[in-house]
């Protein structure tokens, strides 16, 4: 039996991390766009514009996405 914890679980509880801190961030950005960030995303996240529907889920994507990478 193996000890410690699961590589997989540590991919999809980063993955939630950062999805979850991505929308707070747009929703932050929203309520305070003199203090937006969102120039940031724009570099981390290819394919990301400000704001759409489509972009806002693509962002949610590729930030799962990078917390599953660790996994690989």
């Amino acid at each position: 039996m193996k000890k410690g914890i699961p590589l997989v679980a540590v991919g999809h509880a980063t993955s939630l991390l950062l999805a979850i801190t991505f929308t707070l961030c747009v929703i932050f950005d929203l309520l305070f766009p003199e203090m937006a960030m969102y120039q940031v995303w724009l570099k981390l996240l290819p394919g990301f514009e400000w704001l759409s529907w489509q972009s806002f889920f693509l962002g949610l994507i590729e930030s799962w996405a990078y917390g599953l990478s660790l996994i690989h």
